[in-house]
């Protein structure tokens, strides 16, 4: 329950902050529409990297692979 209070708050943060770029013009109106796509776009590159490492680091247990197992 925890980790999803820390999700929703950090949507919640994202979003206010995006809306806030909205109504200023601190970066340029036709940027700050796309700061989604850009955002979910880099989760799911964070989101591959972090499998790939994960894969990379995977523990290999070369004497489980040679002892027979029969389930």
């Amino acid at each position: 329950m925890k980790h999803i209070v820390k999700i929703l708050a950090l949507v919640v943060a994202i979003t206010v902050l995006w809306i806030g770029l909205l109504q200023t013009s601190v970066i340029s109106h036709s940027y700050t529409w796309l700061l989604p796509i850009y955002f979910v776009v880099s989760l799911g590159c964070y989101g591959l990297l972090m499998v790939g490492v994960g894969l990379m680091n995977f523990p290999t247990c070369p004497q489980e692979a040679l002892s027979p197992h029969f389930y």
